[in-house]
């Protein structure tokens, strides 16, 4: 009897994800290619010698989609295109003749020098505006190429920078608002976050990363750190004494994903060098293949924090890093608004702008109120708020008068401490509904209906608007996060709109809020739905339950 022959079965090869450190250098995509065929950084010479001369109708599309994020700009969306049209119209049908500039404020640390000439700038070249961000950045709109010379001259004279604040690079470092004058830190973090800055702002050598790569450096866990690329948290080792905890691996966007803990405590001094060595792991073996699995989460996802922290350690490094304890996560976010006592006597005035939205004239007045209060530093936080450092003791009723004058009330509502808001549809071309504008109405009507249970709300509950899917405004942990996109009214009309998501939380009981996939709201019902919802939670609740721990265990007819 002869056996019959079985034909091999063939081995599918594995297919490359453009990683270079397996020697795949072809760019396997047009943003690939693009920052093969020239570093971003280099358009700032072309900007300060052809397009300011040119003006818009003279630059290179590509340069002008993409390289000029390499130095914050961004095209702004052309007005008066609806929500409805943005996934269909090209890039030169969305996009205005102006710019958006993102100015980089690593550490969102300022000094009141520095907030006045941003909000000169503003008045002179931006129509006013000037947005703070979650990311401690200052956003300006209305931005013309012909006026970016004198207005890098004006930001470099006083120690500002718009390098690498977007593109595919290591973007601002998120610092805690109150480092070096917290008595509560860990440690000052400060010194490894200078160092870093220092090493990577125009840096070729970490300018063409597979995404952009977020950093967050605290020692009082009070920048996010769940939801960064790379995050370096104070914790107090048993034998070494305070250093920070490395985690890696979070993000959101439409594929969220809570960071994990590498399990490795690290010196202060260390600090610069081991985020040196993660951003190179990122540059050499980040994903480049498919732009939406470029971010170095789906690294950590594939490999696990075992294999990444020894490809770490052996590749990068050339050293074992310390085993370490996890920093004790906190119960309530720390967003600084309001007085706080520094620990060398003076106070900090932390002020909630209404979702970022302050312009220049604002800041400016702002920068002479700190100034008339003895303050000559100021800081942005992860909220979108604003913090005024240094205060003596007898001048903080002065300068509480002064900003309730400008219209920052010493004692915010929960609901205008507690919201958040994208760009949205008013500048951004992925933008499908209005955000800053809505968002400030409906904290009006909130603060109005809810008069009556404001003091039953222990723990501030949490709003963020997004304008898309994309999440810069953090959704997914928020208690009521608000996605925008087009949904049908109550006559089938398509208007603009948000899906709901509920009980999202960083910290103690970090979790991403559930999505409710039917239930959709057009814009104009968001306010009464927040009133029904807020109201059974503070009559369901049990004892101080938080609205997160409450939305978990609630039935879902209690939520909609």
């Amino acid at each position: 009897m002869t056996t019959p022959r079985t034909r091999p079965t063939a081995v599918k090869p594995l297919r490359k994800e453009g990683q270079w450190a397996q020697g795949e250098r072809e760019p396997l995509n047009i943003n690939e290619q693009v920052k093969q065929d020239d570093d971003g950084l280099n358009v700032r010479k072309r900007i300060e010698e052809v397009y300011c001369h040119t003006g818009v109708a003279g630059i290179d599309p590509t340069d002008r989609r993409s390289r000029f994020r390499w130095w914050g700009l961004y095209t702004q969306r052309a007005p008066g295109i609806d929500g409805g049209r943005t996934a269909t119209l090209t890039p030169e049908e969305l996009e205005d003749e102006h710019f958006m500039l993102r100015i980089r404020i690593d550490g969102g640390a300022l000094t009141t020098e520095q907030l006045r000439v941003v909000g000169e700038v503003s008045r002179q070249f931006a129509r006013d505006t000037a947005d703070l961000t979650d990311r401690q950045n200052i956003q300006l709109h209305w931005i013309r190429v012909e006026d970016l010379p004198e207005i890098w001259r004006r930001l470099e004279g006083v120690g500002l920078t718009t390098a690498e604040s977007a593109g595919d690079t290591p973007r601002v470092v998120l610092g805690s608002p109150m480092a070096g004058i917290s008595a509560d830190e860990v440690l000052d973090a400060t010194p490894a976050l200078h160092e870093i800055t220092r090493r990577l702002i125009a840096n070729p050598e970490y300018s063409n990363l597979p995404r952009k790569f977020k950093t967050a450096i605290s020692g009082l866990q009070d920048v996010v750190h769940e939801i960064n690329d790379v995050a370096f948290i104070g914790v107090e080792h048993p034998d070494f004494g305070p250093g920070l905890d490395v985690w890696v691996g979070g993000g959101l966007s439409t594929n969220p994903r809570i960071g994990e803990r590498l399990g490795a405590w690290v010196p202060l001094e260390d600090v610069p060098d081991v985020w040196i060595g993660i951003v190179s792991l990122f540059r050499d073996h980040g994903y480049r293949r498919l732009r939406a699995k470029a971010r170095l989460k789906f690294l950590v996802a594939d490999w696990g924090v075992e294999k990444f922290r020894n490809v770490l350690e052996q590749e990068y490094l050339g050293r074992p890093m310390a085993d370490g304890p996890a920093p004790e996560p906190l119960d309530e976010p720390r967003d600084h608004v309001g007085i706080q006592r520094q620990k060398n006597g003076l106070h900090a005035v932390g002020i909630a702008p209404v979702v970022g939205r302050v312009g220049g004239t604002m800041l400016i007045d702002l920068a002479g109120a700190a100034e008339a209060a003895g303050s000559r530093r100021v800081r942005i936080t992860p909220m979108q708020k604003l913090v005024i450092l240094d205060v003596p003791d007898e001048h903080i009723g002065s300068l509480q008068s002064d900003l309730e004058t400008l219209g920052f009330p010493s004692r915010p509502t929960p609901w205008r401490r507690s919201t958040m808001a994208c760009t949205g549809i008013e500048f951004c071309k992925y933008g499908i509904v209005e955000t800053k504008a809505r968002a400030a109405t409906v904290i009006t009507e909130v603060e109005q209906r809810l008069t009556d249970i404001e003091d039953q709300l222990e723990h501030p509950i949490t709003m963020h608007f997004n304008g898309c899917p994309n999440s810069c405004a953090r959704i997914q942990v928020a208690d009521i996060g608000l996605k925008g996109m087009i949904v049908a009214d109550a006559d089938s009309n398509q208007v603009e709109g948000f899906q709901v998501h509920l009980g999202g939380s960083l910290g103690l009981d970090t979790s991403f809020g559930r999505k409710l996939r039917g239930h959709k709201l057009p814009a104009t019902e968001v306010a009464d739905y927040v009133e029904r919802v807020v109201r059974r939670y503070v009559a369901d609740r049990v004892e101080a339950e938080k609205f997160a721990s409450w939305v978990q265990r609630a039935a879902e007819s209690d939520l909609t």
